[in-house]
């Protein structure tokens, strides 16, 4: 150190004497970047359509629910609607979650179940589709107005959509609510024929 300290003698006077011209050289190097960031061009967005509150699933969107943000490139996730204003929602979205098709009633519901086909049926106790979630599995039973006994249609069915209650009368003159189920292709015919000539009900598996 004695021996460097002859050397750094003389920078430290000139470091020292030139200190104001050095802070006014920090200052304007300072101040540029900061112009140059805020006058650089902002990173590209992709505009994702999003839920504007916390929905519940078989809201019917409106256009007061959704909102529109901004995703960098890349983070957008898969399947994400362009227009899902007037859809039916299979299931709850929470404020700001992007809404996908897999969250709609459509197609897209059986994405998670390979081989099944998605089958709405009518529950004439809408209070009975009220004990349901999405991703529940429940056994169809088919009860026979007539007397005749109940049987089971289908067996372990996944819950895919909870439309909201309409009021509306189904084919068989009744009213309830519908439920969006994933069948076998096998238990379809079977499905339709019960919803129509009996009331069908729902059993949790043990």
């Amino acid at each position: 150190m004695r021996r460097l300290a002859p050397i750094l003698r003389p920078v430290r006077r000139a470091v020292l004497a030139r200190r104001r011209l050095l802070a006014a050289l920090l200052t304007a190097v300072a101040v540029a970047t900061g112009l140059h960031a805020a006058t650089a061009t902002p990173p590209p967005e992709v505009r994702v359509v999003v839920a504007a509150h916390d929905l519940p699933s078989g809201t019917v969107l409106g256009d007061e629910d959704l909102r529109t943000v901004g995703f960098r490139p890349g983070s957008v996730p898969a399947g994400v609607a362009a227009a899902p204003a007037g859809r039916t929602l299979a299931a709850p979205l929470r404020a700001g979650e992007p809404v996908t098709d897999v969250r709609l009633v459509g197609p897209s519901l059986t994405e998670g179940y390979p081989g099944l086909a998605a089958v709405p049926v009518r529950l004439p106790d809408a209070a009975m589709a009220d004990l349901l979630a999405v991703g529940d599995r429940v056994d169809l039973v088919s009860a026979d107005p007539q007397g005749s006994g109940a049987t089971v249609v289908a067996s372990g069915v996944p819950v895919l959509a909870l439309p909201a209650g309409d009021g509306e009368v189904g084919a068989a003159e009744l009213t309830g609510r519908l439920v969006v189920v994933g069948a076998a292709p096998a238990d379809v015919a079977r499905i339709a024929d019960a919803s129509v000539r009996t009331f069908l009900t729902v059993a949790f598996p043990g």
